[in-house]
């Protein structure tokens, strides 16, 4: 079973209009209602790939009664959410037909009390013994410590399960100095957190702070990839336009697949720039499309980087 964490879940709702304008009225031609956050949105990647999955985090209100619904009808996805008393919030992903642009507002999800939290930590440590893989992904929820990812990493090592860290900000600062085996920061994440705007070394740098091994989402120009066992480029074989809203929880997915898959990192990396892309082609975050995933398969460009590995990292200690 692989474990997905989302402290922030959410509601994802897509709208679909014909051309996006400010201060318009706007006819919607398509409404579309997922279960969502990024934990979540792996969880569903995961589990159209044919694994068992385990969702756990917060869920309230109505809205989280929706999401809890629209999970129990999903083949392979089991619901270990905590309830909580404040309301799960939404997300609303506007899709301009015409551009291709997709508008995100997102909400900053309840407010968590401290028994709430405490009732979370418990499930989590029950749910970690059968678990072959953790994905702590998304934003932390108004109440929850800012340190919150640093101490769920550390809890997944003492229990010998290894962690893909997927987060921004502080959370993530903290949550590399606890040694993830994974972390997958975007290119403005990968900036904000070493300084750096160059994209090898900054990811370099992150793994000099603390994670095993450092993928970067590099938007149209694919993964990069540091590891102890090298590096390597991926990136897709053309730009395809749609909605980008869980490219990069599909990144995560196919990571966490290959990872309890045990497959090379080369083959990692194909998957998740294939699988990223079909992602961007469905209608709703969460989705892909699989004649897209498998046509492209066999035509993203792995190469690896001739960059001497760091050998300052301690990739030993785990």
């Amino acid at each position: 079973m692989i474990l997905t964490v989302t402290l922030n879940t959410a509601l994802d709702i897509t709208y679909r209009v014909r051309s996006l304008r400010p201060h318009t009225s706007h006819r919607v031609s398509d409404v579309t209602e997922r279960p969502g956050g990024k934990g979540v949105n792996v969880a569903r990647v995961l589990a159209a790939l044919g694994h068992e999955v385990t969702v756990t985090g917060f869920a309230g209100g109505g809205t989280g009664r929706a999401v809890r619904d629209r999970l129990a009808d999903t083949a392979g996805v089991t619901d270990a959410l905590v309830p909580v008393a404040g309301a799960t919030r939404r997300t609303i992903a506007v899709v301009d037909e015409l551009s291709g642009d997709t508008t995100q507002l997102n909400e900053p999800g309840p407010q968590i009390a401290p028994p709430e939290w405490n009732a979370f930590l418990d499930r989590y440590e029950q749910l970690l013994p059968a678990a072959s893989a953790v994905a702590l992904s998304g934003s932390l929820p108004p109440g929850v410590p800012v340190g919150a990812y640093a101490g769920l990493v550390r809890t997944a090592r003492d229990h010998g399960v290894p962690v893909l860290l997927d987060t921004s900000g502080e959370p993530l600062r903290r949550g590399v100095a606890a040694r993830p085996d994974v972390i997958k920061p975007n290119a403005g994440e990968l900036a904000e957190l070493t300084g750096s705007h160059e994209p090898l070394r900054a990811t370099r740098d992150a793994r000099r702070r603390g994670a095993h091994a450092v993928v970067a989402s590099l938007g149209a120009q694919g993964l990069l990839a540091v590891t102890a066992e090298g590096h390597w480029r991926a990136t897709p074989p053309t730009l395809l336009h749609g909605n980008p809203t869980g490219a990069g929880d599909s990144v995560v997915a196919a990571l966490l697949a290959g990872l309890v898959e045990h497959l090379p990192w080369p083959d990692r990396l194909t998957r998740a720039v294939a699988l990223s892309a079909a992602t961007v082609r469905a209608p709703a975050a969460g989705e892909f499309d699989p004649a897209v995933y498998e046509e492209l398969l066999g035509r993203v460009a792995v190469l690896r980087e001739t960059t001497a590995p760091d050998v300052r990292q301690h990739d030993a200690s785990r």
